[in-house]
């Protein structure tokens, strides 16, 4: 059985790459704890898994940050 790990410890294993998660813990949004399920495969490979419904959540382990010309972009700063 594949051990549960924080979202913390998943970052911290798998670094900057798309993960396909199970048995997921949410606090709130966010993802608490899961069991990594894959590492192996493509962002479009797992959301295809995950929308035919095959149990997991797709996460990219990177925190998700703005550079300040995307938020400038997106409108949310000075114009």
């Amino acid at each position: 059985m594949a051990k549960r790990m924080t979202w913390k410890e998943i970052q911290e294993t798998y670094p900057d790459q798309w993960v396909g998660l199970s048995e997921v813990e949410r606090n709130g949004g966010s993802v608490h704890s899961a069991v990594v399920k894959y590492t192996d495969k493509t962002a479009d490979e797992l959301y295809d898994m995950q929308i035919s419904g095959q149990g997991i959540i797709t996460k990219y382990t990177t925190p998700e940050t703005f550079p300040y010309g995307q938020v400038l972009i997106l409108g949310c700063g000075d114009k």
